[in-house]
């Protein structure tokens, strides 16, 4: 376990992008399982107040896209470059397992 502390703290940046990364698919799931409780959902009250958190989960999805974008972690309009991210991310993390 220390040995992977350690490696996680040599890695700078890169843990706020695999934090950041993480919550991002996180609210993606949520947006999605929010979606489909509202389908699933018959009373009015409850249809209501799930679709306030959806509206929230939304919003934490655009936050968070934004910040990754602005910080260099995420580029949605460009494949190119996000497949070279995501190379780089992929290179780090199998060097972390050889450790």
């Amino acid at each position: 376990m220390n040995q992977l502390i350690q490696n996680l703290m040599g890695m700078g940046g890169m843990t706020d992008q695999v934090i950041a990364t993480d919550f991002l698919i996180s609210a993606k799931a949520g947006v999605r399982n929010y979606a489909v409780a509202i389908t699933e959902t018959g009373t009015p009250e409850l249809k209501a107040a799930l679709r306030e958190q959806l509206n929230d989960a939304i919003r934490t999805h655009e936050r968070i896209t934004n910040y990754m974008v602005a910080k260099g972690f995420y580029h949605p309009h460009d494949l190119s470059e996000q497949l070279q991210v995501d190379l780089t991310i992929t290179d780090t993390a199998l060097k972390l397992a050889q450790k």
